[in-house]
């Protein structure tokens, strides 16, 4: 596995029209350990979009491994030579008989219509099938809400444009350092430092860690009122989130992110799972559930493909 490198430092940068600023205890992505303090200034200059700098000053430099976190200008796959392959990431928690996905819902079952013992007297001398039944409600294991789980009017899983579930490029945020028990949703200032129109955006909580168990139902991450409006504006096609839900079902019966995302036709995947390993950027995600008419909800195979180092 490629490691990953952030450099720290505290910079000063003047600008060729005057005026300046300075910043203590940044980090920033770098493709490498081995870098000058030429070499992080310059990244340091393509990753806030400056205009006519016109010196970088860069001290107390120390390079480490250390998760890239998406900074702008960096190789999401830190690595300079071009990728021989690509790999396939498994996004989604495994279906089972009893699996408990949200608090309070039906558990699938699931059942034999045609045994395989029962199948040798209709078929040829050593040919045999098993048929089985899933009785499950929507929102089991990692499934994806149409605006029909919101709204009567919208769109069902039938009316979803595969375009706008297959292959989007994805953009992921980990976030797993980035919130706190007192202070769980994800605001908008959080996910303002990239272009995400026609993303997937993709929030790395970590909580997943929880799921199947009690504590996954209880003071889980969300993304806020202002972190949907924000996604919205910036033209994404797809959040996803790693927890028990896009809003905060701690909070009363309001679903702000639901409302205005579903309202919006940007899909919502929930219960995904190992965001940890994909990268930032680079990646694409693909999250398509079957066509079924009238029908809101139902489980998707999420994974990401991400390029494969030589």
């Amino acid at each position: 596995m490629t490691t990953d490198f952030r450099a720290h430092f505290d910079f000063a940068i003047a600008f060729a029209n005057g005026g300046g600023m300075q910043g203590e205890g940044f980090r920033l992505d770098v493709p490498r350990e081995e870098m000058t303090s030429d070499q992080v200034g310059a990244l340091l200059v393509a990753h806030l979009g400056l205009a006519l700098v016109s010196e970088v000053t860069i001290r107390d430099l120390l390079i480490v491994a250390e998760t890239h976190r998406g900074s702008r200008g960096v190789d999401a796959q830190g690595d300079i030579d071009a990728p021989a392959a690509r790999r396939v990431i498994d996004l989604s928690h495994p279906i089972e008989a009893g699996l408990v996905t949200y608090p309070g819902l039906p558990a699938p079952t699931i059942t034999s219509h045609l045994t395989r013992e029962d199948s040798r007297a209709r078929y040829a001398p050593g040919t045999e099938f098993a048929m089985d039944i899933i009785t499950m409600i929507g929102n089991t294991g990692t499934y994806i809400d149409s605006p029909f789980h919101r709204y009567a009017d919208g769109g069902d899983l039938a009316s979803l444009d595969l375009d706008t579930l297959v292959d989007l490029p994805a953009e992921v945020f980990h976030l797993r350092d980035a919130w706190t028990a007192e202070r769980r949703g994800i605001a908008a200032i959080t996910l303002a430092d990239r272009d995400l129109r026609g993303a997937a955006v993709l929030l790395d909580t970590g909580w997943d860690r929880h799921f199947g168990t009690p504590a996954y139902g209880v003071g889980s991450p969300f993304l806020t009122e202002d972190g949907a409006r924000f996604l919205v504006d910036a033209g994404v096609r797809l959040v996803g989130i790693d927890a028990l839900n896009i809003d905060d079902t701690e909070s009363g019966g309001e679903r702000p992110a639901h409302s205005i995302l579903l309202a919006a036709g940007v899909h919502v995947v929930e219960h995904l799972t190992g965001l940890d390993a994909v990268p930032p950027r680079g990646a694409r995600f693909t999250a398509a559930p079957p066509a079924v008419r009238g029908f809101g909800t139902f489980p998707v195979r999420a994974f990401a493909t991400v390029a494969a180092p030589h």
